[in-house]
């Protein structure tokens, strides 16, 4: 698979037409694609709880990873290298496990 185009300053991917803000490139690969594989399990919580009660919490689910990766919330450029830092290292529990 190749890499998404990128805006210049690097801070968004360009897919089909449209720009998402791109992860944060300080994450460590280890915890980067542990993160990912989070995201990746609630996207599947929230097709499975779709229209029922529990959606919500799997989309909340999506909206931390998201967050711990840098593509949603304060924008990771604008955060100094600590903020940065504790956003992804914040425990984000998969599916079905507690904090």
């Amino acid at each position: 698979m190749r890499e998404p185009e990128r805006t210049p300053d690097g801070r968004h991917v360009v897919i089909d037409g449209r720009r998402w803000r791109a992860t944060d490139p300080d994450v460590p690969e280890e915890r980067a694609a542990e993160l990912r594989k989070i995201l990746m399990a609630w996207r599947r919580e929230v097709r499975r709880t779709k229209g029922t009660d529990e959606e919500r919490a799997a989309r909340d689910g999506v909206q931390a990873a998201k967050v711990a990766l840098g593509e949603r919330g304060t924008p990771w450029w604008e955060q100094t290298d600590a903020e940065r830092r504790a956003r992804w290292e914040a425990d984000v529990p998969g599916p079905g496990e507690r904090s």
